[in-house]
């Protein structure tokens, strides 16, 4: 188990939130900064000291005051910290659902873990730490259901034609024409819609564009 945490939280209530589970797992040394770049100077006068921090638990968002930072949130921070310490390990805790950007904290930035804070997010951080001191990744479970459901979906061929004449700014309506010139059946806009509707359902998607905002993001056009 880790034995010296920093936690990056301007919010109290998640930061008493993330003491307590710190202090339950026996983490003695916890160290606790509000501000990015107090949290950054205190990874570098660690490594400068040769008593680097095992862990740091970072959010992602923190509200602007009159203490003007240069970091101004967590992603900042996770890049700065990377390039003082680069082994150091990472769990962002915050608010944020996006898929596309906890994969990308994960792939571009290398966090450890993902935990969003949600009822009973006590534990899921516990589970967290717990999985991390073991060289696991982790992220919080209702992330890895919503990212199973987006996988599940099959695009088809005819799928990425509309989605990319959509993309491309050919309205809807439009898009039949389109399809007949080319050949390309169904052809009518009764089944373009249905299509079109049947993946954003599946996708729990609201409109075409975020559809072509996921397609684009998840590299399928």
């Amino acid at each position: 188990m880790f034995k010296k945490v920093l936690i990056a939280e301007d919010h109290e209530h998640a930061n008493i939130s993330v003491r307590k589970t710190l202090e339950d797992l026996g983490i003695a040394q916890r160290d606790f900064r509000s501000y990015c770049d107090e949290a950054l100077e205190l990874v570098r006068t660690a490594v400068r000291q040769e008593q680097p921090f095992d862990l740091l638990i970072t959010d992602l968002s923190f509200d602007e005051d009159s203490n003007v930072q240069q970091i101004a949130g967590g992603k900042e921070l996770i890049k700065a910290v990377r390039a003082v310490q680069p082994g150091l390990k990472i769990i962002v805790f915050s608010l944020e659902n996006n898929i596309s950007l906890v994969d990308d904290l994960f792939e571009d930035f290398g966090i450890d873990a993902y935990v969003r804070k949600a009822r009973y997010d006590a534990d899921d951080l516990r589970r967290a730490v717990d999985a991390v001191s073991k060289n696991k990744k982790y992220r919080s479970a209702d992330l890895v259901r919503r990212k199973r459901t987006e996988n599940s979906y099959d695009f088809k061929a005819f799928d990425i034609e509309i989605i990319t004449l959509l993309c491309n700014g050919t309205p809807q309506k439009n898009i039949p024409a389109y399809l007949q010139e080319k050949n390309i059946k169904p052809s009518g806009l009764s089944s373009v819609e249905k299509r079109l509707n049947a993946i954003k359902t599946s996708l729990n998607i609201s409109n075409n564009e975020q559809l072509v905002a996921y397609c684009k993001d998840k590299r399928i056009i």
